[in-house]
């Protein structure tokens, strides 16, 4: 795993993301649960909506963090080579996400 932008004691905290995680996780264990007791295919669907849509959520609360405190400070510090990689961070990033 890559290290934290800022090291730990200077990155935000993602207490709202670790929230919705752990909403998601019992979503998904729900999931499996449903699967399990073979449960009507329409009511898990939902359910597997649900969860996709909190992780989406938080994907995208953490990719703004990153934008608004990583990259830009970066881009702020002049120092073109590390603003080139964040850059280039950011387009693999999306490229992945399509």
């Amino acid at each position: 795993m890559k290290k934290i932008c800022h090291g730990k004691s200077q990155h935000p905290e993602h207490t709202k993301e670790l929230v919705k995680l752990k909403r998601a996780k019992g979503q998904i264990e729900g999931i499996l649960k449903m699967i399990d007791e073979r449960l009507y295919c329409p009511d898990i669907l939902i359910q597997v909506r649900a969860a996709k849509s909190a992780l989406d959520s938080v994907e995208k609360s953490i990719l703004k963090t990153h934008l608004d405190n990583c990259v830009k400070e970066a881009i702020k510090s002049k120092d073109e080579l590390a603003s080139l990689t964040k850059i280039e961070e950011i387009i693999t990033l999306i490229n992945r996400h399509k």
